[in-house]
This record gives structure tokens, C-alpha cells and sequence, in this order.
């Protein structure tokens, strides 16, 4: 058995790592490497869809292998000499961008196993976004060569949908919704099936495990060796006792391939419980509005904080981006988490998306509230806005309140100029703010966090630790880390890779 770390290697995401024996395999993850895009393209500045994956492959933004859609690769981009690589499918570990927000690179005929919950996000994020050609996970747009086939344009007619192998029953609804999108064109081609029908290069067991976004799973692959992946994962949430099932079943792993996210930060006390008795606390002592501002797709903060509306006599207010993606999760598990919610109606100067006319506002029409009726009762609410929703106020026109922020720091010095933007905007209305401070730093005002308002959704360096010597596998793969020291101090038989690295097993 071969593992090759074709990303995330030395950053944290981005992870693409292929593993392959008699020359069939499968890819954990095929994330979206942000800390590498991150050097080149800014918001408005991106790759250019219509140049498929030529910007990436010149950028060094993705690997240099033969794996990709053919309408992708423009006439004036050779690929011949790339590796070709027999790939059975990619084994997702969940829905965040940073693992998997360059699948939509792969060619179709690549499968995708993941949870019903991952499978169902993938889809509503499609669904509802002006998507990247990476992102394009759930269905895509085929390509058709205009300008001597350097310039690649979007072609009329249906959509092609993927091939989805779930690791666990899933529903009618589901395969309903995925295989089905609002609006006059189609989805061709896509299906869903269970792993226990699908033919893989290797036996898999799935396993989920606590993160911060539902659907989460660890795999465990065995072939000539059992090799474990972690995926992201926790034992401080909701669900840490799947993260210890996991960790029991891989026991006879001789390989594991693990995150680090954490291992550069010094260990705090933190669990989903701290995060619920502050926040409630904040929302008990605040008069007026509140806006509480987490992760999207954290749905587990998002309970949290209906569990908080609802012992404050308040009412939560999602987004419909949010209810859609809530929509989307109930199609998987079966589960209404919108009957004591409200949607925003936001004030728009453009016809609204048909993922929003005709399934939320015709299943959930009479859960709009108007901005101007939250106006004249604020403090009846609990607004979940993030930063980009900030311009929401200016509807509302709240005077004084609370601001929740409930989310990870800032990392980088452009999230630390968002601070101060939206510290401007929490200024503007008056409201007092719980999770971050801004401080003289250097001169210039930079945000200074708060413990105890948010739970990460990684595990702790002593987590971890007990998570290795729990598994006690022969070999070490840390990846999702820029901290390989404190494997190589801690621990035996730890390889570290540099992006492209191989090991035989």
C-alpha cells in the first residue's frame, strides 16, 4: 500500500491524500488549500471559471495529476504528462470547503462517499450559491471550448449530477432533493447509493465522529494494513462518544493519518455546555435586539442558540440561505429544526432565487418576519447575522443590544481588518459585545478574544495525545497542521510530508 499527501501536508486544509494498492485507490478528501489560494486570489480577485483549471495547475493551487473533468482543461493547458491515477472515489470526512471544495475539479466519474447529512449540505450549498468550478460538487455545468478551446463556456440544458455513495441508510427525501433543483433546468446522470451496493478499491468502514458541523465521519480503510483518518474531529462537543467509537474501532490500525489543527495553540478548557451557559448569560443580561454571530453551517451553535431563544422568551431569526440548508439536512436525517425558528425576510432589489420561492417561502411562507416588524420589537429576537449581514441593520435600525460573537479567531491580518469593519457597524447601533474586544496592538486597534463564547471544532492537544495512545499505530501521518514538532516530540514512527510526499506501508 502506497499513501501519498498530495495536499495539506504543512496547512490547515486542503487535505488530498491518496491511497492506493495494485493500482486502484481512493482519495481522502480534495479540499480547497486556502492559506496557498489565499497567496494569489482575495475576494474579488479568483481563478477564472472560464480558463477551467488552467489558473490552478499554473498556481501550483492544485496537484499536477490526471484526475480532472476533460471540459476543464483548455486546449492551451497539456496535461499529457501528468500521473494518471485509477481513482475508485473520494472518501469525504464532511462539508467544509477546506476538504472538500476542489472535488468539483474531479472527473465524474469519480464517486463520492460521505455521510446522508454531508451529501444533503452538498447539495443545498449548490443549490444556493454562485458557485466556484471547484465547488461544483453536487451537480456541474458541462464546458464547451469557445476561442480555439482556450476559453471554456458553460453549455445550455440540464445539469450533471454526481454519483453519491452514502455510508449509512438514507432516505427517499433525500435522494428526492439531491436529485432534483429549483428552476426550469435539470439534473441528469446523479445518483445515490450505499456503500454496502457500491464496489470500492478497498473494504471501508465509516465512522462518525464529533466536529463542528453534523456529518462528520473518520474512515478506517484495510487493505494489505488498516489505515485510520481522523478527518477534523473533537471530544469536547455534543457527540464526543462517536469520536471515542472511532477511536476504539481503530485499534488494529497500523496507520494513522491525523489532524493537528490545535497542536500550535495552547489547550483550553472549552465544551458546547461553557459555550451555552455564557451565550444564555449574554442574551439574559442584554436588552433589546441580539445578533449572534457563528460559523455557517455550525448547526450545532445554531441549537444552542434556539435552545436560548426559547428559554429567553425570544424568537431566533435565521437567514433563508440558513433555513434552505436546514431544509436540506431534514431531507437526511428526518429531523424539523425550523418549527420554532423565523426566517429574515431581507429587502432585495432582484428577483429571488427559486431555492427560496418555491421550497422555503411555500413550505415555511408564514415564518418570514419583515425587518421592519422586528423594528418595532427587538428585543423579541435573536438575529443570526455574520459580518456580511451586517447591512441588515440599516433595515432594522436597532438602537442598542447585544452582539454574540460565537465563532474562531482571527488568523490572518485581513480577517483582522473584517474586525474592525464590523466593530464599526456594532459601534453604529450601539451594541455591547460579548466574545472579542478591539485593543491597541502595535499602534492600531485589532480584536482580542474572549474565551468561553465559542468551542473549536478540533481536538485538544491533550485530546489528541490520548487519541494517538488510545489507536497506538506504527506509523504517524500528521496533516491539517503547520506543527509536525510536536507529533515528531510527543510521539514514535512519525512521517512528515512535504506536499507530494509518498510512503509505502
Amino acid at each position: 500500500m502506497k499513501i501519498t499527501v498530495y495536499d495539506g501536508a504543512t496547512t490547515i486544509g486542503g487535505n488530498k491524500i491518496y491511497v492506493e494498492e495494485d493500482g486502484r485507490g481512493v482519495f481522502l478528501d480534495f479540499g480547497m488549500n486556502f492559506a496557498k489560494y489565499s497567496q494569489y486570489f482575495q475576494e474579488f480577485l479568483t481563478e477564472r471559471s472560464g480558463r477551467g483549471i488552467h489558473d490552478l495547475i499554473h498556481l501550483d493551487l492544485i496537484p499536477k495529476i490526471n484526475v480532472y473533468r476533460k471540459d476543464l482543461i483548455p486546449s492551451d493547458l497539456d496535461t499529457s504528462s501528468y500521473p494518471k491515477l485509477n481513482v475508485g472515489a473520494v472518501l469525504l470526512s464532511h462539508a467544509h470547503m477546506d476538504h472538500c471544495g476542489n472535488i468539483g475539479l474531479l472527473s465524474e466519474n469519480i464517486a463520492i462517499v460521505s455521510s446522508p447529512i454531508s451529501v444533503a449540505i452538498l447539495k443545498a450549498l449548490r443549490d444556493s450559491s454562485q458557485a466556484k468550478i471547484g465547488s461544483e460538487i453536487a451537480y456541474f455545468s458541462p464546458r464547451a471550448p469557445q476561442e480555439n478551446g482556450r476559453y471554456l463556456k458553460s453549455k445550455s440544458g440540464n445539469y450533471v449530477g454526481r454519483k453519491f455513495v452514502c455510508t449509512s441508510e438514507f432516505s427517499d427525501d433525500l435522494m428526492e432533493f439531491v436529485s432534483s433543483r429549483p428552476g426550469t433546468k435539470g439534473i441528469v446522470d446523479g445518483e445515490v447509493t450505499h456503500i454496502s451496493d457500491t464496489a470500492l478499491p478497498f473494504e471501508v468502514r465509516a465512522f462518525e465522529v464529533d466536529h463542528s458541523i453534523y456529518g462528520a465521519n473518520a474512515y478506517i480503510i484495510y487493505g494489505d494494513v488498516a489505515v485510520s483518518y481522523t478527518g477534523d474531529l473533537r471530544l469536547h462537543g455534543r457527540n464526543a462518544a462517536k469520536t471515542r467509537e472511532f477511536v476504539k474501532n481503530s485499534r488494529d490500525a497500523r496507520v494513522l493519518i491525523t489532524e493537528g489543527t490545535r497542536t500550535s495553540r495552547d489547550d483550553e478548557n472549552e465544551s458546547e455546555k461553557t459555550v451555552f451557559e455564557n451565550c444564555l448569560r449574554a442574551v439574559e443580561e442584554s436588552k433589546g435586539i441580539v445578533i449572534a454571530d457563528f460559523s455557517p453551517r455550525n448547526f450545532e451553535r445554531l441549537e444552542t442558540f434556539l435552545k436560548i431563544a426559547r428559554k429567553t422568551g425570544r424568537e431566533l431569526v435565521v437567514t433563508a440561505k440558513d433555513a434552505y440548508m436546514l431544509h436540506a439536512i431534514e431531507c437526511a436525517d428526518g429531523v424539523c429544526r425550523l418549527e420554532d425558528a423565523r426566517i429574515y425576510y431581507e429587502i432585495k432589489d432582484r428577483s429571488r432565487a427559486k431555492w427560496e420561492t418555491e421550497t422555503i417561502m411555500k413550505r415555511w411562507g408564514e415564518k418570514f418576519v419583515d425587518p421592519a416588524e422586528i423594528s418595532k420589537n427587538p428585543e423579541n429576537y435573536i438575529l443570526c447575522f455574520s459580518f456580511h449581514d451586517m447591512k441588515h441593520l440599516l433595515d432594522i435600525k436597532p438602537d442598542g443590544g447585544a452582539y454574540i460573537y460565537s465563532s474562531s479567531e482571527a488568523f490572518s491580518e485581513e480577517q483582522e481588518f473584517d474586525f474592525l469593519r464590523l466593530y464599526n457597524w456594532l459601534r453604529e447601533f450601539n451594541l455591547r459585545v460579548y466574545g472579542f474586544r478591539m485593543v491597541l496592538k502595535d499602534g492600531k486597534l485589532a480584536p482580542e478574544f474572549i474565551k468561553g463564547y465559542h468551542a473549536s471544532g478540533h481536538a485538544s492537544k491533550e485530546d489528541l495525545r490520548w487519541i494517538i495512545e488510545q489507536i497506538d499505530p506504527d506509523v504517524i501521518i500528521p496533516v491539517h497542521t503547520t506543527n509536525h514538532e510536536w507529533f515528531a516530540e510527543n510521539f514514535e514512527s512519525v512521517v512528515v510530508f512535504r506536499d507530494g510526499g509518498r510512503v509505502g506501508v
